[in-house]
């Protein structure tokens, strides 16, 4: 058994608090993609998509992510507060995900958001945040699943 320790706690509230956000836009975004409130909420201040194509893709990724990539971090969440090591391979799992798509919408959602948000809230909030909270889950996973405790 792996007891959480406080880095184990730090990073499972700042998880919920960052993927809570996008969690809620995702369902949106698969409940009504063509609504103003989601495009809103993903490209920013009355935007609307840039062709059909870009409708398709952030319809798509909603679809992704609430099949691929919040499970298995709400499972390892889960799973690391109980200190299970199969909480810890979920996390390395869901995080790989995001670091994944990370860098897809680095190339494809950069031209039409950052624009809208500007440097500050797209590297920290629009798409830095999940990169970096995804690397160290990464990180502190497999040091954990290692035995490596701090």
């Amino acid at each position: 058994m792996l007891e959480p320790t406080i880095v184990t706690w730090l990073l499972v509230i700042i998880g919920i608090i960052i993927y809570a956000p996008p969690l809620y836009m995702q369902v949106l975004a698969v409940r009504a993609p063509q609504s103003q409130r989601v495009k809103d909420l993903l490209i920013g201040k009355g935007a609307d998509y840039a062709d059909k194509t870009h409708l398709r893709f952030c319809y798509g990724t909603g679809w992704a992510d609430l099949m691929m990539q919040f499970p298995p971090l709400i499972a390892g969440s889960i799973g690391v507060i109980l200190g299970q090591s199969w909480g810890y391979m979920l996390w390395v799992a869901g995080a790989t995900v995001a670091v994944y798509i990370s860098i897809v919408l680095w190339f494809v959602e950069r031209e039409h958001v950052y624009p809208n948000f500007g440097p500050l809230v797209y590297y920290t909030y629009y798409w830095g945040i999940w990169v970096y909270w995804a690397v160290i889950a990464i990180g502190y996973g497999l040091l954990r699943i290692n035995g490596i405790v701090f």
